[in-house]
């Protein structure tokens, strides 16, 4: 029973748990019993909070037995990306500068889950400060894809990926300032949405780049990425760039439908852009178009050009502001920092303020060029990912910035993004496909998303470790 159990939505572990099938403690150990079974593969965990994960899920069934029920979080076993501050639990970001920090708080999002009832497995891998690539001379061992463990999962989310694909969790947190919930949600055949710039708290999460950085969940399927969300979401006067518009319910539109919807695809001077998309990931994208049709959408053609355009702003600013960050302790210890953060965050270093202040104009403008579209379509479509999942052994750093880069348009805009299973590549590594809408509209784009999942068979599948 054990994977079965570790398979489970949230919404299904809920409805088990409450007809009393299995107890948060049954549910708990048998995460916990995958994850020592079969981690030692995969490395998606740095910290695995055993002791504590049973103590929650006691008191979690002692609760639901006295009539306390917190909702939907109730017991569910969820694990962290290790830039989560979690007091009393080491929190490392993947790197010897922070190897034992131990917080003395919590970040918001982590105490939300904490109240709604949620189980704390442990804290998750990452690529180092959510900015080098794989870690190759890091403190822990780079996260291994669970669909085959020669290649990555993608990042920086690394670990919460792998972790949900591999059946170790039911839920999770992640960070994106330029895809880096996204991609490994295409890499790892999940799902995994950006919510707009500001509708949750990045308090307690350790910045990459300030004006870029969101916090979002991750989970196996559309609704559980919503219930997530649900319990996170909200106004937050710790975290400065938070803004107060009501969360509203992120599940109201789940079985609304696409009839009528119009779907922009910016193709042309996007996804042709350098080396372009790849043969295999395009053809299923194809598909997920067509299914679209299927289910009564309206498929609209827009410039790709702008989108394209937001790579070089968006990368400006990130390393700008990375660099700021880290300025002190790089000039203090660049031995502490792995080869691949230590080069991509002195890029930083080199970089002028009119290099910043133009970026930033840049993004006004395509901000608004952007959203223009909105006139036009409902919701913008496109590959999560230009490529399938390399191997560690091939893996080019720089091969990357000659393929689109399909997500940090929605960093740059800061509008909400999610990317779902859409299908396999003929080697069986998933494809993942991204649906962006307008700003502080999350329900709608998780409804989208819903209801392609729901007429796909894509997150059923399951990596055979």
């Amino acid at each position: 029973m054990a994977p079965e159990l570790c398979y489970l939505t949230i919404a299904e572990a809920a409805a088990g748990i409450r007809r009393r099938e299995y107890s948060p403690v049954e549910l708990t150990q048998a995460c916990l019993e995958r994850i020592q079974a079969i981690d030692g593969r995969l490395h998606s965990f740095i910290t695995v909070t055993a002791e504590l994960a049973v103590e929650q899920a006691r008191q979690s069934e002692n609760e639901l037995a006295s009539g306390m029920d917190r909702g939907p979080l109730h017991g569910i076993p969820v694990a962290l990306k290790d830039l989560y501050a979690t007091k009393g639990i080491r929190t490392t970001c993947h790197s010897r500068v922070l190897e034992n920090w131990v917080p003395d708080y919590d970040a918001t999002a982590a105490a939300k889950l904490v109240a709604a009832g949620a189980v704390l497995l442990g804290k998750l891998g990452m690529h180092e400060f959510a900015f080098g690539g794989p870690s190759i001379d890091a403190p822990f061992p780079a996260v291994r894809n669970p669909w085959n463990v020669d290649h990555i999962p993608g990042g920086s989310s690394s670990g919460s990926g792998a972790a949900l694909a591999a059946g170790l969790c039911l839920g999770s947190l992640g960070s994106d300032t330029g895809g880096s919930v996204r991609h490994p949600a295409s890499h790892c055949g999940i799902v995994g949405i950006k919510p707009t710039y500001g509708r949750v708290s990045r308090y307690g999460v350790v910045p990459l780049s300030w004006s870029l950085d969101h916090a979002g969940p991750m989970a196996r399927t559309v609704k559980d990425c919503a219930v997530l969300l649900q319990h996170i979401a909200g106004y937050d006067a710790k975290d400065p760039v938070s803004i107060d518009v009501p969360a509203g319910d992120f599940c109201a539109d789940l079985d609304r439908g696409v009839s009528g919807i119009r779907m922009g695809i910016p193709r042309a001077g996007w996804f042709d852009e350098g080396l372009g998309v790849d043969q295999e990931t395009m053809m299923v994208f194809e598909e997920a178009l067509k299914t679209f049709e299927r289910l009564g959408a309206r498929l609209v053609e827009i410039d790709g050009r702008p989108f394209a355009l937001a790579r070089k702003p968006n990368q400006t600013i990130l390393v700008s502001e990375a660099y700021t960050y880290h300025e002190r302790q790089l000039q203090d210890a660049p031995e502490r920092f792995g080869t691949s953060v230590r080069r991509r965050i002195l890029e930083g270093a080199f970089l002028s303020a009119a290099d910043y202040i133009q970026a930033q104009r840049a993004r006004v403008a395509l901000n608004e060029t952007i959203r223009a579209n909105f006139d036009r379509v409902d919701f913008f479509v496109a590959p999560t990912m230009a490529r399938p999942p390399e191997t560690f052994a091939a893996l080019d750093p720089d091969e990357a910035n000659r393929r689109p880069n399909f997500t940090n348009p929605f960093n740059l805009t800061g509008l909400p993004a999610v990317s779902i299973p859409c299908g396999f590549t003929p080697n069986g590594f998933p494809v993942g496909l991204q649906i962006a809408g307008r700003a502080f509209e999350e329900a709608r784009v998780l409804g989208i998303a819903h209801a392609y999942e729901q007429a796909t068979p894509w997150h059923e599948r399951r990596p055979a470790i």
